[in-house]
């Protein structure tokens, strides 16, 4: 007896959201938004709140806001109202609920996650999804406000710039100006749970009843409500633009009191090369003086925040000279005897991120070989993409040799009584030049095996580089004369690889002749000239040097 699988209709919920057309929708709420900022920029209010209640009201700005709060990493995690929005029909009902009348926001649920230092705890508040939905929607409103206005060289929670940048920033600063010696390192305390909310009603450019209804919403922890006096909770969507509305202004007050090219008398004469760089609430002001950074720069920043609400942290708030070196975003940068500032991955920052390899690799001995190059990939991936714009090749190496031995102790671990040569033929093999890779043995739906290979921070890069197209393999190998006649040229080359001799005239290597020997037991430096053409016939000869593509020339015999 068979039986027919019945399916039902879509539902019009269903129908509604799987017929949104987003290009149409994000060019709609894109277009308000460059009104905004054409606004912004002439200083009319008026239009400003105008404009951002048109795109609060809108369709497009409703659509896209549930769309974020469904598609980010905390889809799934609910608020105090356990409520989720996995469904089609869920999400269309929410995108008619957004509305401005008569909405009244939940308190936050409380959760708390370790921070770095993996001792003290690191309050979190939840909020329900229609309030991460209208935070969202809101932000689309606020977002074009806050980034016309934004500090130049504010780089956390903005959108197309990272960490990366900021680091790029403090080289650029540091490097152009050897005299630049005193680096302010400040840290804010507890940023987002001390900023004033009077402040924040007063200056941020957005409906204000909805703004302190999120503010003063309170939290629920074991069960009992708590209230909010002060701060913003880490958690929600608005929040890092919150904070960073509360910091914008620093770096121009610092302009205005330090202007580029002024000669200070205090400093006998000279520029104060006073340079501001934040990412969130961690900045660094750079000077050529340590008195100024603490008789006048570092009280200047300690009132600007004290009208917010915030003030620094002692303990992480110090004064360091350039050639000692200071911590940065998990980077360090320091200017080296040889007078280079070289930016390199910061000690603490190895140590947590070996120390979570160790941990990994020593919770998973009861794994599959597969299932734990599955869960130690993305962990070395994220790693080295982090630090792959910085000087890592020795970093790199080091974490190499480190995951190598914790791998081979696991799998030792698993055969204690099986030989070496057992376990390197059973868990190590040949994989793009290098022969002791790490490989796990897994099927797929239809059976057949396969095998993944756990990947090295120096082999991440490595693949990352030869795969780049931002910044292609030169494929054109660099030449130099080596006599007066200018028809020897010989190829640069890495240390460690042979040199490569061409008869050639040309430095550019796709009309280039090329150079193959003439018998397998000619001389060093015999060579005749082929074609282009006619070099297929000799390739079987031609080498080819790491992080090179297929080179035309060959070595000497």
């Amino acid at each position: 007896m068979t039986t027919a699988n019945t399916v039902g209709a879509v539902s019009r919920e269903a129908a509604e959201w799987y017929a949104i057309d987003w290009p149409t929708i994000q060019r709609n709420v894109r277009r308000l938004q460059v009104r905004i900022v054409q606004a912004t920029k002439e200083s009319r209010w008026g239009k400003v709140k105008s404009l951002q209640r048109l795109l609060t009201h809108s369709y497009s700005g409703k659509v896209l806001a549930v769309r974020r709060v469904t598609e980010n990493n905390g889809k799934k995690t609910p608020g105090v109202d356990q409520m989720i929005w996995k469904t089609p029909e869920d999400k269309t009902r929410a995108v008619h609920a957004l509305k401005s009348r008569g909405y009244q926001s939940q308190p936050l649920r409380r959760v708390y996650i370790p921070k770095s230092d993996g001792k003290t705890m690191r309050p979190l508040g939840i909020p329900c999804m229609i309030d991460r939905a209208h935070q969202a929607l809101h932000l689309l409103a606020l977002d074009p406000v806050l980034e016309t206005n934004a500090d130049r060289n504010s780089y956390g929670f903005r959108q197309k710039r990272s960490c990366a940048d900021a680091i790029a920033q403090c080289f650029n600063t540091l490097s152009k100006a050897p005299n630049t010696q005193w680096i302010l390192e400040a840290d804010i305390k507890s940023c987002f749970d001390q900023i004033s909310h009077v402040w924040l009603l007063t200056h941020v450019p957005m409906d204000r009843a909805i703004l302190q209804q999120w503010l003063k919403s309170g939290y629920m922890e074991k069960h009992v409500l708590h209230e909010t006096m002060d701060g913003t909770p880490q958690g929600g969507i608005i929040s890092p633009a919150l904070a960073n509305c509360a910091l914008d202004g620093l770096e121009q007050l610092l302009k205005e009191k330090y202007p580029a090219g002024q000669h200070l008398k205090s400093l006998g004469g000279l520029c104060s090369s006073v340079n501001f760089i934040r990412y969130a609430d961690d900045f660094v002001i750079t000077s050529k003086s340590k008195d100024l950074l603490e008789g006048e720069v570092q009280p200047l920043v300690e009132k600007f925040l004290q009208q917010r609400g915030l003030k620094l942290s002692p303990k992480k708030t110090v004064i360091t000279h350039v050639e000692k070196g200071f911590d940065f975003l998990g980077q360090n940068v320091r200017r080296y005897p040889d007078g280079k500032l070289r930016i390199k991955p910061s000690k603490k920052n190895v140590k947590t991120f070996l120390d979570g390899i160790r941990a990994t690799i020593k919770a998973g001995l009861g794994l599959s070989a597969a299932d734990l190059v599955d869960q130690l990939n993305p962990k070395i991936r994220g790693w080295a993409n982090y630090h792959r714009h910085v000087v890592s090749k020795s970093t790199f190496a080091y974490a190499d040799h480190f995951i190598f031995h914790r791998l081979w102790q696991w799998a030792r671990r698993r055969h204690p009584k099986k030989s070496s040569t057992w376990l390197k033929e059973k868990y190590y093999g040949h994989n793009r030049g290098r022969n002791w890779c790490f490989f796990g043995e897994q099927y797929d739906d239809e059976g057949q095996p396969s095998r993944l290979g756990c990947t090295t921070p120096a082999a991440h890069l490595l693949n990352h580089t030869l795969n780049s197209k931002a910044k292609p393999i030169r494929t054109t190998l660099r030449m130099k004369p080596i006599s007066k006649s200018g028809k020897v040229f010989t190829c640069w080359t890495r240390s460690g690889a042979p040199k490569l001799f061409a008869f050639c005239g040309w430095n550019n290597a796709a009309s280039a002749l090329f150079a193959i020997p003439r018998s397998p037991g000619s001389q060093a430096g015999a060579f005749t000239t082929v074609n282009a053409s006619e070099k297929r016939s000799h390739y079987g000869r031609c080498w080819s040097g790491p992080l090179i593509h297929q080179s035309p020339l060959v070595r000497t015999q």
